[in-house]
C-alpha cells in the first residue's frame, strides 16, 4: 500500500543506550485529569481510556488515564498533593495545562531490567523517581537534561501486563 512505511522490527535484546529501548509510550501531565481526558477527546481524537489512581507512598495521591493508539500508550497523569512535584514541578498554578512529561520505554524480562539498571549505574544516569510495585509493575524516571524532560523504563509483571492489555485502543 502506498504511502505505508515498512518499519524495523522492535529488536527486545539488550542494548546500551537508553533510547535504544522499546519506546512504546508518551506521557503527560495535567492539573485537571477530567478535562485534559475531554482535551484529547474533542482534539485529538482520544476518547475511550482505562484509569489507575491512588495514595502515593510519599504522599499526595496520583490519578492516570491510559489510552492505545496503534502501539503507542498514551498517558495523562494528575498528582496532588505532598511530595508530587516531580510530576508537577512544570504546571502553572491557577490555570489549566497539560504538559509533555516523558517518554515510557518497555522492558520485556528481568535480565533486560538488571542490565538497564547496570547500564544507569554506570553511566552516571540520574534516577528522579522509581515505583516499584511488586507484581504489578516496576519503573524507573531518568533524567535526560539534554532533552528537556524524563525517560521512563517500565518492566510490567503479570498484573501489569494484564492492566496493559486491557486498556482500550482508539
Amino acid at each position: 500500500m502506498a504511502g505505508l512505511v515498512n518499519r524495523p522490527p522492535i529488536e527486545i535484546a539488550h542494548r546500551d543506550g537508553l533510547l535504544r529501548k522499546d519506546h512504546f509510550q508518551v506521557s503527560y501531565v495535567t492539573n485537571d485529569l477530567e478535562r485534559a481526558k475531554r482535551t484529547f477527546s474533542e482534539r485529538y481524537g482520544i476518547g475511550k481510556f482505562a484509569s489507575l489512581g491512588g495514595p502515593m507512598p510519599e504522599g499526595g495521591t496520583i490519578s492516570v488515564a491510559f489510552a492505545w493508539v496503534g502501539g503507542t500508550l498514551y498517558e495523562i497523569i494528575q498528582a496532588q498533593g505532598p511530595k508530587t512535584e516531580f510530576y508537577n514541578r512544570d504546571l502553572p498554578s491557577g490555570h489549566f495545562a497539560i504538559r509533555f512529561h516523558h517518554l515510557g520505554f518497555l522492558v520485556h524480562d528481568r535480565a533486560a531490567w538488571e542490565q538497564l539498571q547496570r547500564e544507569i549505574r554506570q553511566g552516571n544516569w540520574t534516577v528522579a523517581y522509581t515505583s516499584l510495585n511488586s507484581g504489578f509493575m516496576d519503573a524507573h524516571y531518568v533524567e535526560a537534561p539534554e532533552l528537556g524532560h524524563y525517560l521512563e523504563f517500565i518492566y510490567p509483571q503479570k498484573s501489569g501486563i494484564e492492566f496493559f492489555e486491557a486498556v482500550p485502543q482508539n
